[in-house]
């Protein structure tokens, strides 16, 4: 049973989590789907050049294939995310596929890397219990999002990514999508970071990667 988020019942919010709370003058980027060999290192150099650290939750299948890439990331001061191995959908996972998923692709990240991540996002953002359990017992917390950028498909325009995300406040978590997978348009999503960056600074609002600690700043 879910909840009306889609949540599997009986969750709390020390295994998943939409924001972070305590975060004062801080919000979260977050990418998924990557990495991608031509997208996400256009993503790197941009918030590079903003002086800007985001948390990327990447595929394990991806992240065997661009080892070199993660490892660059990591040293810029970003942190990698578990999105499982695949990027299948969770709710057409049998119990063993769906702990494989998390486990597999946590192990993929460590492989390139060296670290294992702390943070897990399942595909489509939908969870199954297996997949909690199994977050869980790697260690890993849980982040969904508070404000998605929607950059995917017809309606991802720069200018709708910017309305979407110039929303953002203290403690929010935004997503984006590093990654073309499926209906991703990271071309516009990438047009719209700077400008986005720049909404945050005149906002006062620091752009941060979610902790490594499983401890959130109020807890």
């Amino acid at each position: 049973m879910h909840d009306a988020r889609g949540v599997p019942r009986g969750c709390t919010d020390a295994q998943v989590v939409w924001r972070i709370r305590g975060a004062h003058a801080r919000c979260y980027l977050t990418f998924d789907d990557g990495p991608d060999g031509e997208w996400t290192p256009r993503f790197l150099d941009a918030l590079a050049r903003a002086d800007v650290r985001a948390t990327f939750f990447v595929v394990g299948k991806l992240a065997a294939q661009h080892g070199s890439l993660l490892r660059a990331a990591l040293a810029a001061g970003h942190v990698m995310g578990n999105h499982g191995y695949s990027h299948r959908h969770p709710w057409t996972l049998s119990l063993e596929q769906a702990r494989r998923e998390v486990h597999d692709g946590a192990d993929a990240i460590a492989q390139a890397t060296g670290e294992r991540p702390a943070w897990f996002r399942p595909a489509h953002g939908r969870l199954s219990r297996p997949m909690v359990d199994a977050a869980s017992a790697h260690a890993q917390r849980i982040a969904l999002w508070t404000l998605s950028a929607v950059d995917w498909g017809p309606f991802a325009t720069p200018q709708r990514i910017l309305a979407r995300l110039g929303a953002l406040c203290a403690g929010d978590i935004a997503l984006m999508h590093d990654g073309p997978l499926r209906h991703n348009r990271p071309a516009r999503t990438l047009d719209a970071l700077p400008r986005l960056l720049a909404l945050l600074a005149q906002k006062n609002l620091e752009p941060a990667a979610l902790p490594t600690s499983l401890q959130c700043p109020d807890e």
